[in-house]
């Protein structure tokens, strides 16, 4: 391996015993992974939380990997949506989100958790960050100075698969304009989205794809990639916009559905200005 691998050993050796929260995406799994062959499966215990905020897909992708490789695994409940303060949607709905994570970690263990954050998070608007320094959670690819193509590139040498590829995938939640209340079948309703627009258009698993479903305001919103949009245009959108207004629930089934370009973090609003940067 390359010296920044190295170093990520060495940060996962420093920190001995540890729980890893592990999501289903690319980073987390990755860390888990590693943190696994490096530690093994008395000091490295993988946290995943299932939720409605969580693609069911995820959810068993962790499972499946664990019992692959052999990892010790605990599947817990986060309890985000009891919290009213992270209901709201407010622009730093992710702060408590993983407030609520590492509080629920916490409770079952007194490792050092450990996220999957990496150098490119850094320059995004991320109040999760802020959770977890207060949770005192270890980042040991920022601490080893790895970016995502980097986390990438390990993936595939750790023998990963598919893994390595998986487009970028933050929580159902970040689809949801600030402001608009976080409701479960809001979240259902987006996934399924999703994975139709995805599925219709051959955008699964491919980690230059890009298929978000926005709530806003305004209505519903398809945000896809250059590719995607492009092979969007034919007689299938009339029927791809058609399903989702018939799937549309409560006030969402009488607004417009649209499809634009891809746009980090669009669902995010700071004031009256558009765009904080979260990536979603």
């Amino acid at each position: 391996m390359s010296s920044p691998p190295i170093r990520l050993e060495a940060v996962l050796v420093e920190i001995g015993s540890v729980a890893v929260a592990v999501s289903g995406g690319v980073d987390s799994v990755t860390l888990a992974a590693l943190a696994h062959r490096v530690l093994g499966p008395d000091a490295a215990l993988m946290v995943h939380a299932a939720s409605p905020a969580v693609p069911a897909e995820a959810t068993a992708r962790v499972r499946a990997e664990a019992a692959r490789a052999g990892w010790s695994l605990r599947v817990i409940e986060a309890g985000e949506f009891s919290d009213p303060a992270y209901r709201a949607n407010p622009v730093n709905r992710c702060f408590f989100c993983k407030t609520n994570l590492y509080g629920a970690i916490a409770r079952v263990t007194d490792r050092t958790m450990a996220s999957g954050a990496n150098l490119d998070d850094l320059g995004e608007y991320r109040p999760g960050l802020d959770a977890a320094a207060e949770h005192g959670v270890r980042h040991p690819y920022v601490e080893a100075g790895l970016d995502k193509a980097a986390v990438r590139r390990l993936s595939r040498d750790l023998g990963l698969g598919a893994v390595a590829d998986l487009p970028s995938a933050p929580c159902l939640s970040s689809r949801v304009e600030t402001g608009i209340r976080i409701e479960p079948e809001v979240l259902a309703f987006i996934h399924a989205v999703e994975r139709r627009v995805g599925a219709a258009l051959g955008a699964g698993g491919d980690a230059k794809r890009a298929v978000r479903c926005r709530v806003r305001a305004a209505g519903i919103v398809v945000e896809l990639d250059p590719t995607s949009l492009a092979a969007l245009d034919g007689p299938g959108r009339g029927e791809l916009e058609g399903w989702i207004a018939a799937q549309a629930p409560g006030r969402l089934a009488a607004g417009a559905v649209r499809f634009e370009p891809y746009r980090t973090g669009s669902a995010f609003l700071v004031g009256r200005g558009v765009g904080a940067g979260a990536s979603a």
